[in-house]
C-alpha cells in the first residue's frame, strides 16, 4: 500500500510548482502544505486511484457511481461543487411541482455517503483551486459542472439601455431574463435569489422558445399558487405568486402576481415544438389555463409537416394536444362568455401559442426603458436546411406582442475553464468519447472517429491524458436527467480503459507513491482558508431545511444565501 512519505510531499510540491507557477504559488505556501502532510493531519487514502469530479449534479454523481462499480475498493473520488449544496440542476433546475423527479437525490445521497467518496462543497474551481492543481493532486479529473450560461437572442432591446432601472416590472435587470435565471430564481439558487423581478407589475409575459423549460416557466407563472405551496419552491418566489396573504403565508405583506397571460413564441410551427407531450399535457390540463392563438394560421401545418407527424407519434401528439386545447377553450368561451362574471373573467389565465413568430426586437417604451412588448416577424417554414431540415424564413410581416417581461428559453450554454480545450460556438468542452482533447477545431467537437474523418482520414488530435468530461459540458444541454447515465457510462469506460496509462503518468511525477489525492486537496484548501462543506456539514443544512419546511407543511424551506448556508452548516460567520 502506498503511504504519503517525505519524498511524496516533495513530489507534490514539485508538481504544484510546475502547474501553478503562472499564478505565483510561493515557497511559503509549499512549506505550509508540507507541514500539513508530515504532521499527520491529513486524510490521504493510500493505495487508491485518486479521481476528482468537478460538479455534483446528475452527470457528476452518475459518473461517480459508475467509477465506484468499476474500481471497487481501489478508488477514492473527491467531488467538488462551487455551492455549499450538492445535486446541481436537481435542486435548482427541476420544477418544484416535479418532486418525483427530484427523488433521484436519494440515490445520489447514498453515493456521496460512501466512504470511498468525499464531498467538497463551496469550492470554486478557478478561484479556490485551479484545474492544473487538481490534476497534480489526482490521477484523473472529470469535468461535470454543467451549463451555467445562456444563448442570446442577439436582437435590439435584449440589454437594458444605459441608466435603465427597469427589472421586469421594477428593478435593475432590464425586464429580460433567461429562462435559466428565472428557474434559478423560483428554485432558490443563490445566484438568482435577488433578481429584480416584481410580478405584481407584470400582466403579460413573452417566453421565447417552446421546450420543456419554457413550459416549466409558463406553469410557474399561470398555475394556481396553491400548487406550489407544498413544494420546495423558494419562499420569495411563492410570496410573489401568492402574495404574503395567500396560501402558505400568514397574511399581510407583498402583493401577488398580476400575470394573466403567457405567450410561447416559436420561430417554427407546432410540429417542430421541442417540448414533450407529457409536460405539455400537464400545463394544458392541470393548471387551469385557457389555450389560445393570436391568429388562426398559427396551427396550420404544411404537407411536409403532416407527413412528419404521420411518421412520428410524439410530434403528432404535441400537435393534437395544442389544437384540441385551443378548440376547447374557444368552445368554452363561446358557450358562456356573456354569462361569466367579472370575478371569473379576472381569474382567467391565458396561454398563447405564438407559432411562426421570430423575435426581432424587445420594445422598451415604458418609463426608464421598461419593457412594453416583443416585436416578432411572421415566418414560413421551408425545407431549406441541411438534408431538407425545416427552417423558418421571414415573411416581412411584423406584429408586436404586448408584455412587460421577456424570458429567453433558447438554450443553456457552458462556460470555459482556463487550460481546457473549449468550443465556444457550441459551448462544450472538446472531447473524444469523454476524453478531453489537447486542441480545439470544429472537427474535434464531434465524437469518436468523426474527428479523424474530418481531418481527411489522418490521426485525430491527441487526448489530454487524465482530463475527462461528462454531461451538458460534454454533449450540450440536451436530454433528461437519465440521459446523463448513458453519458457517464461512456466517460467512465474511457477513464477505466486509461487506468494503466494514468498510473504510469502519476509515477513519473510522484514516484511509486502516486498523487496524494484527498489528503493533498484537503491540505491545499485548508491552507487557503476555504470553508469546505463536507457531507456531514451538508447534512446539517439539509436537516434544517427539511425541518423548517415540515413546520410549514412543505417539502423543505430552502436557504438561498451562501453565508447563511455556511452558518447553518456549522461555520462561524462574522
Amino acid at each position: 500500500m502506498m503511504r504519503l512519505a517525505a519524498h511524496h510531499v516533495l513530489a507534490l510540491e514539485s508538481s504544484i510548482v510546475k502547474a501553478t507557477s503562472h499564478n505565483g504559488f510561493i515557497t511559503k505556501s509549499l512549506n505550509c502544505l508540507s507541514a500539513a502532510f508530515t504532521t499527520g493531519v491529513n486524510a490521504t487514502v493510500p493505495g487508491k486511484l485518486h479521481i476528482c469530479v468537478v460538479g455534483s449534479g446528475p452527470a457528476g454523481f452518475y459518473t461517480v457511481d459508475r467509477l465506484l462499480k468499476r474500481y471497487g475498493d481501489a478508488v477514492h473520488i473527491s467531488v467538488l461543487d462551487r455551492l455549499p449544496t450538492p445535486f446541481g440542476l436537481v435542486r435548482s433546475g427541476v420544477a418544484p411541482d416535479h418532486q418525483d423527479t427530484k427523488n433521484v437525490i436519494n440515490q445520489f445521497g447514498s453515493v456521496a455517503a460512501d466512504p470511498r467518496v468525499s464531498f467538497h462543497g463551496n469550492v470554486l474551481v478557478g478561484r479556490d483551486v485551479d484545474v492544473s492543481e487538481l490534476r497534480a493532486l489526482h490521477h484523473a479529473v472529470v469535468l461535470a459542472y454543467g451549463a451555467e450560461s445562456d444563448r442570446r437572442l442577439g436582437i435590439p432591446g435584449e440589454e437594458p439601455s444605459v441608466g435603465s432601472t427597469d427589472g421586469g416590472g421594477g428593478g435593475g435587470g432590464g425586464g429580460v431574463f433567461s429562462a435559466r435565471e428565472f428557474v434559478w430564481w423560483y428554485n432558490g439558487h443563490p445566484d438568482a435569489a435577488h433578481l429584480p423581478i416584481d410580478l405584481s407589475k407584470v400582466r403579460s409575459v413573452a417566453i421565447c422558445g417552446i421546450g420543456n423549460v419554457a413550459l416549466d416557466c409558463a406553469r410557474a407563472l399561470l398555475a394556481p399558487p396553491a400548487r406550489f405551496v407544498p413544494t420546495d419552491m423558494a419562499a420569495h418566489a411563492l410570496a410573489q405568486l401568492a402574495g404574503r396573504g395567500g396560501p402558505g403565508f400568514g397574511g399581510g405583506g407583498a402583493a401577488g402576481s398580476s400575470v394573466r397571460e403567457v405567450h410561447l413564441v416559436a420561430r417554427r410551427g407546432p410540429v417542430q415544438a421541442a417540448c414533450t407531450p407529457k409536460e405539455l399535457k400537464e400545463l394544458l390540463t392541470e393548471c387551469g389555463v385557457s389555450a389560445r392563438t393570436a391568429a388562426p394560421d398559427q396551427l396550420v401545418v404544411s404537407e411536409a409537416d403532416a407527413a412528419e407527424m404521420k411518421a412520428t407519434r410524439l410530434k403528432r401528439r404535441v400537435h393534437e394536444l395544442v389544437t384540441r386545447a385551443v378548440a376547447d377553450a374557444a368552445e368554452a368561451a363561446g358557450a358562456g362568455g356573456a354569462a361569466k362574471g367579472a370575478e371569473e373573467e379576472a381569474a382567467r389565465r391565458d396561454l398563447f401559442f405564438q407559432f411562426y413568430r421570430n423575435p426581432v426586437e424587445i420594445r422598451r417604451e415604458g418609463p426608464d426603458g421598461a419593457v412594453t412588448g416583443l416585436r416578432v416577424e411572421r415566418t414560413v417554414v421551408r425545407p431549406d436546411g441541411p438534408g431538407g431540415a425545416s427552417v423558418a424564413v421571414g415573411s416581412g410581416e411584423y406584429d408586436t406582442i404586448e408584455c412587460q417581461l421577456v424570458l429567453k428559453s433558447i438554450g443553456y450554454k457552458s462556460l470555459p475553464l482556463q487550460g481546457v480545450a473549449f468550443d465556444s460556438r457550441r459551448g462544450v468542452v472538446v472531447h473524444r468519447e469523454g476524453r478531453v482533447l489537447k486542441q480545439a477545431s470544429p472537427a474535434d467537437t464531434l465524437n469518436s472517429g468523426a474527428a479523424a474523418a474530418a481531418n481527411g482520414g489522418g490521426a485525430a488530435p491527441a487526448t489530454d491524458l487524465g482530463l475527462y468530461v461528462v454531461g451538458w459540458l460534454k454533449r450540450g444541454p440536451t436530454g433528461i436527467i437519465g440521459t446523463n447515465l448513458v453519458d457517464a457510462d461512456e466517460t467512465a469506460a474511457s477513464l477505466v480503459a486509461d487506468t494503466d496509462a494514468l498510473v504510469r503518468a502519476a509515477e513519473m511525477t510522484h514516484g511509486s507513491a502516486g498523487p496524494p489525492g484527498l489528503g493533498g486537496l484537503s491540505a491545499l484548501l485548508r491552507q487557503r482558508g476555504v470553508r469546505v462543506v463536507d457531507w456531514r456539514r451538508w447534512r446539517m443544512l439539509d436537516e434544517q431545511e427539511v425541518a423548517a419546511g415540515r413546520a410549514m407543511g412543505r417539502v423543505r424551506e430552502k436557504v438561498t444565501e451562501v453565508r447563511e448556508m455556511l452558518r447553518r452548516a456549522g461555520f462561524e460567520m462574522q
